[in-house]
């Protein structure tokens, strides 16, 4: 088994949010659906905690060793953990024996696009 690291592709800071904001257009119904899992996902104040660890993580990845304090056992952890990655909002990637996770480059200007509402 090799030991060499895959790089992941950077997408360009100019991604293109999914959505307008909420105030200058309906949304369709695909982009009402993803939408939806991802504020689903946040709904919880546990996977809340776990997405603003990795958001705010120095380097912009956390390792799951580094944010699963957050007050709930391991496999709780991990569970919430797979929601996210599940709506879209954290990629994921294992070395070693350790998980790295990072925020989806346009999760959070495409959410803070729709709820814009000084549009």
């Amino acid at each position: 088994m090799s030991n060499s690291r895959m790089e992941l592709p950077v997408l360009a800071p100019e991604a293109v949010p999914c959505c307008p904001p909420l105030t200058s257009a309906e949304l369709s119904e695909a982009d009402a659906v993803t939408m939806a899992a991802m504020f689903k996902a946040l709904g919880d104040p546990v996977r809340l905690r776990l997405f603003s660890k990795v958001a705010s993580h120095e380097g912009g990845e956390a390792c799951v060793c580094d944010i699963q304090d957050v007050g709930v056992s391991q496999p709780t952890v991990s569970h919430h953990l797979k929601k996210l990655r599940e709506a879209g909002l954290l990629a994921s990637e294992r070395r070693g024996t350790w998980v790295y996770y990072r925020v989806e480059p346009s999760v959070l200007a495409g959410l803070a696009q729709l709820l814009d509402l000084n549009r």
